[in-house]
């Protein structure tokens, strides 16, 4: 029920820095403000540039009133990228200056995107590069050759306090499609301080600029707390995120195409999506599928809400993602930029039915696409990987050397050997654990020093870790 008669105060913050505060009266309940930017203020104290306009009330000294127009607060607000902290503090309700217990406050978020331009260096030019961030100004942005990473920094308040109010942090990479690495076929992995992002993190879209990826990097609130968690209390105290971007390997995809239709008429409403996933998948295996939702024009649909459920072989229902049965009103996932990822674990071979419905789209949550469709997806047998068919990559084996000559210790290289299976930068076929732990037998020693010096396969050198792994000295 709307409350009327309501006296209330406006705060609006960038940065901690205050740009504008005045009180206001409304009758009916719904606050209504305008907001006009002004560029170029150039103050010490961005306040000191802001103007109020609007009807002054009668009874409530230096209280602007909601007559026949919404008051306006002209000023440096939006004039640049950031995020903005929008307050209003109710002190009095049900008339000018009746009291409220106490007062109540709210708080908006509103994130306003800018672009930044940078030049980095790959290993075939100089390219220049669109950082479009949404919540503060990026530097440090540089290209590694050694892994085509891509890294750059951002001013950030990981106090929990704050974070609490984080919906997203959205960051958005442009880059030229002529960069091999970063092209359509691409994976990656995403890093925060260090951590490594779930894989939704990172949502790739090849579709918007004909002559660049466009690479989104959205963390959740929910991110950023599991981020602290494993970073610790310290880490609550820091005040930049660091960004990491690591290109994997391309792979052949599976792809499957369909449209929407009315689920009452049957029609097609315009939507078509596009499922893809990686053919070297197989039963037992979790699988991320990624889900573009295009209009009839072949353009991104964003801001997508919706909703899907997988079938297996035998027709009994696997999985479903995006309604919540104890609040039909919170429904739907949401693809913000019209591109989704969910890992789905499959455990059986063959034909699956994945059903997706669209409720809406757009800032308004509009119908316009909203709609139902199928798709079936073929998953093969499950292939049974031995130490023969794993390659490892040459550089591995002088970090090896270095343990093989004393140079490392035992741990250390326990260590990197772990990073090494759950980064998958090296495969080991699943053994089995007996779990009697215990130190590295000499022999081991031995093997991985003939194995440096070429005097041993890859499948031999693997057949020792399997052994390590085996006794639970490895653990993966």
């Amino acid at each position: 029920m709307t409350i009327n008669d309501v006296t209330y105060r406006i705060e609006i913050w960038r940065d901690e820095t205050l740009l504008a505060m005045n009180s206001y009266f409304d009758d009916d309940g719904t606050l209504d403000i305008k907001i006009r930017p002004v560029m170029d203020c150039s103050d010490v104290k961005p306040s000191k540039c802001t103007r109020y306009y609007g009807t002054l009330h009668p009874g409530i000294p230096n209280t602007f009133f909601d007559l026949g127009g919404a008051p306006i607060i002209e000023g440096p607000i939006f004039d640049k990228g950031g995020l903005y902290n929008i307050k209003t503090i109710i002190p009095y309700a049900t008339s000018p200056k009746t009291p409220l217990a106490s007062e109540l406050n709210y708080e908006t978020f509103v994130s306003i995107a800018q672009e930044q331009f940078f030049t980095v260096q790959t290993a075939e030019a100089a390219v220049p590069i669109v950082m479009k961030t949404y919540y503060d100004d990026v530097y440090g942005v540089e290209y590694e050759l050694v892994d085509n990473s891509i890294t750059f920094s951002m001013p950030f308040d990981w106090s929990p306090e704050y974070i609490e109010n984080v919906v997203m942090v959205h960051e958005e990479l442009q880059i030229p499609k002529t960069v091999e690495p970063y092209n359509k076929t691409k994976q990656f992995r995403g890093y925060v301080n260090g951590i490594e992002v779930d894989r939704r993190v990172l949502v790739l879209d090849p579709f918007t600029i004909d002559d660049h990826n466009i690479l989104h990097f959205l963390v959740s609130g929910n991110e950023l707390k599991r981020i602290n968690s494993i970073l610790g209390e310290d880490h609550e105290h820091s005040k930049v995120m660091n960004f990491k971007i690591i290109p994997e390997d391309s792979k052949i995809k599976n792809l499957v195409e369909f449209y929407l239709v009315d689920i009452d008429t049957r029609e097609p409403v315009g939507t078509t999506i596009d499922i893809s996933w990686d053919a070297a998948h197989t039963a037992g295996d979790t699988i991320p599928f990624e889900i573009v939702f295009l209009d009839q024009d072949g353009d991104l649909i964003k801001n997508v809400k919706y909703a899907f459920s997988l079938f297996g072989p035998d027709g009994q229902r696997i999985i479903d993602g995006g309604v919540r049965m104890n609040d039909p009103a919170d429904i739907g996932i949401l693809a913000q930029e019209g591109i989704d990822i969910q890992e789905i674990t499959i455990q059986d071979a063959g034909m699956h039915r994945l059903d997706i419905a669209v409720f809406g789209g757009g800032i308004n949550y509009e119908q316009t696409y909203a709609g139902i469709g199928s798709a079936l997806i073929e998953i093969g047998e499950a292939h049974q990987q031995t130490v023969n068919d794993v390659v490892i990559p040459a550089w591995i084996k002088s970090s090896v050397g270095f343990w093989v000559e004393g140079a490392t210790s035992d741990a250390e290289f326990i260590g990197a050997i772990q990073y090494l299976i759950e980064n998958k930068i090296i495969t080991v076929p699943t053994t089995k654990v007996d779990g009697s732990g215990g130190e590295i037998p000499a022999w081991i020693k031995s093997s991985a020093g003939f194995w440096v010096e070429g005097a041993t396969s890859d499948a031999e050198f693997i057949g020792a870790l399997q052994f390590l792994i085996g006794k639970g000295i490895i653990v993966t």
